[in-house]
């Protein structure tokens, strides 16, 4: 039987029991310690997309206010336009998350406010904002929390003076054999077709046409081509400070196009007949596209037109990784020459091998120059966001 008194003296031994209040303690501080590393991850993370998004909607800004002013594009188009070009720059980015593509399409909005001057010049203001909830952690949703808002706004302007920045490019396109592999887009064209896989270094027909179809990556790269050079004419309609050039190549350069006005020359000589096969050794098409840009004759072509000064951009694709390791050397030797000299280098690594993106995250300008890409929809979003970065700089809008 326990008295009274030894009720009392067994409370006060169990308030005095500091092992069991450091048990509640810590459990208590546990979700918080959690909580707070998750939102500490979280708010960096917020950080970048805030940055990127902010990236995005510069680019729209301009990019709409450059349509208006041309007259490629019409204010009722503008909402159209700066959505198209916030959702590809942030493409990249948002790595394939349909939820939050979708969020940022509807929280894109673009303003235009149209003046006349008594001269009878027309001027262009366009306000993009954009935002979208990003997913937390779910050491986050210890809070409550299980989305972080991000947003960005941008402002440009187009007037009746507008001052152009030329711009020479180079294209280098890897149609090496392994770009007859499938991606992973479904082709609802063909019920059953040709296909090939790999064993090893080797690739290898099936005997029989497989089912269902799938796009082949020399087609997409085709398409993301395009997107390119179409954002580019966009710019420069009248091709008055655009110069373009193709290379395909695989174990050696097997056709190019010369630097000529306007992308033309590009699409049909090279993009167009382009057909997959081959290996892969990227120092030849390297040095060539390095060559045509700094030769004296391609600042004489410029200046036929007033272009004193003019951006020098090659941008470098494969699939794979060079057959050669010493073609890894030289390739990165003239990708040094080249940032030297001022050139400005994209790379895109399309389902490459480890080895094959480290030499093109090397060769790149920067590390937002290189751009990887696992799936079809990454690709054309990467070479639309080379695009509009070489429109960005090629248009200079004053007011």
């Amino acid at each position: 039987m326990i008295t009274g008194s030894s009720k009392f003296r067994s409370i006060q031994h169990l308030l005095r029991d500091r092992a069991g209040n450091f048990g509640i303690l810590t459990a208590l501080a546990i979700p918080v310690v959690v909580a707070a590393a998750g939102v500490a991850v979280d708010v960096s993370n917020r950080a970048v997309s805030d940055s990127q998004l902010q990236e995005a909607t510069d680019a729209a800004a301009l990019a709409t206010a450059t349509a208006l002013a041309n007259g490629s594009a019409t204010t009722a188009k503008a909402q159209q336009l700066a959505t198209d070009f916030v959702t590809g720059q942030m493409a990249n980015y948002l790595a394939g998350d349909a939820n939050a593509t979708n969020a940022l399409k509807a929280g894109t909005t673009a303003t235009v406010t149209q003046t006349s001057n008594s001269s009878g010049g027309t001027s262009y203001s366009v306000v993009v904002n954009a935002s979208y909830d990003m997913p937390v952690n779910g050491m986050t949703h210890v809070l409550g929390i299980n989305t972080m808002n991000v947003s960005a706004s941008s402002t440009s302007s187009s007037g009746t003076t507008v001052q152009k920045s030329a711009l020479s490019m180079e294209i280098a396109l890897d149609k090496s054999g392994s770009m007859l592999l499938n991606t992973n887009v479904i082709d609802t064209t063909q019920k059953s077709c040709i296909q090939y896989y790999t064993d090893g270094n080797y690739l290898y027909q099936y005997s029989k046409p497989q089912s269902p179809c799938y796009i082949k990556k020399i087609a997409a790269l085709k398409t993301a081509v395009g997107t390119l050079l179409d954002q580019l004419d966009a710019a420069d309609p009248k091709s008055q400070y655009v110069r373009t050039a193709g290379i395909a190549w695989s174990s050696e350069v097997d056709s190019s196009s010369s630097l000529a006005w306007g992308t033309a020359s590009t699409r049909t000589n090279v993009i167009s007949g382009l057909n997959a096969n081959g290996g892969t050794e990227s120092s030849a098409p390297m040095t060539l596209a390095y060559n045509s840009l700094t030769a004296s004759s391609e600042a004489a072509a410029q200046a036929t037109k007033g272009n004193t000064n003019f951006q020098k951009i090659i941008v470098l694709m494969t699939d794979g990784e060079n057959n050669a390791s010493s073609s890894d050397t030289k390739t990165l030797n003239t990708c040094a020459a080249a940032k030297k000299a001022g050139v400005q280098i994209y790379t895109v690594a399309f389902m490459a091998p480890t080895r094959g993106q480290n030499l093109l995250q090397s060769c790149a300008t920067s590390p937002t120059n290189y751009f990887q890409a696992e799936q079809m929809s990454d690709l054309i979003a990467a070479f639309k966001t080379i695009g509009a970065q070489a429109s960005k700089q090629l248009t200079l809008l004053t007011k």
